[in-house]
């Protein structure tokens, strides 16, 4: 992957840049699935953590949890949680604007003073669609995605995993650049599109 491909997956719809990636420990929380399928969950959590070198811990000092995510049947259902319109600002209209989309899937993300990700909302509508996909590929697609601010365009064209002997799997090229971005000599966030530049060398150093 060289630097104008990094670019892409971090060039928004509008031609803006823009990177972020976690400024603390990911302490995550599962709503709406089964102990089976929750284990699957925290295990692609852990996987990927693993592989960025990025801590996860169990309680976040300010928020408690900071990534949650949230499984169920109907958009609706979001505006009945006690809670959630504080946690994710015009909630009726969101919910009225993935009604209208037909959407199954929809990230929210806080971020702190230096740009970095301090929070990540995943939102998954388990439509007919999403019912058939396996928990753990499922799994593994949205902590991917939830790990870095990719680009509202990124893997719409090529999905971020592969196939390996029957098991779901990150690509390399994306893994590989999931370890260039939490190098600790690079920052929490850019909006610069030079950063890509800064990735690609950090994957060559690493590969």
């Amino acid at each position: 992957m060289d630097a104008a491909q990094i670019e892409t997956l971090f060039t928004r719809s509008d031609g803006s840049f823009a990177f972020a990636r976690w400024g603390r420990p990911v302490c995550p929380i599962v709503f709406g699935v089964d102990d089976a399928t929750l284990a699957v969950v925290k295990g692609a959590i852990e996987a990927t953590c693993q592989l960025a070198g990025h801590d996860m811990g169990e309680m976040d000092a300010e928020l408690g949890s900071n990534l949650m995510m949230f499984f169920f049947s109907d958009w609706a259902e979001l505006i009945e949680v006690p809670g959630m319109d504080r946690l994710v600002p015009d909630l009726d209209q969101m919910v009225a604007r993935l009604q209208a989309a037909d959407a199954n899937q929809y990230r929210f993300f806080r971020f702190d003073e230096a740009g970095a990700i301090k929070a990540c909302f995943v939102f998954l509508r388990m439509d007919d669609h999403l019912a058939d996909v396996p928990a753990q590929t499922l799994a593994l697609s949205q902590i991917v995605q939830s790990m870095l601010l990719w680009s509202d365009e990124a893997f719409q064209d090529q999905s971020p995993l592969a196939m390996a002997a029957d098991t779901t799997v990150l690509r390399p090229d994306v893994a590989a650049l999931i370890r260039a971005a939490y190098d600790p000599v690079l920052p929490h966030a850019a909006q610069d599109a030079s950063h890509a530049l800064r990735l690609a060398a950090r994957m060559g150093a690493v590969q």
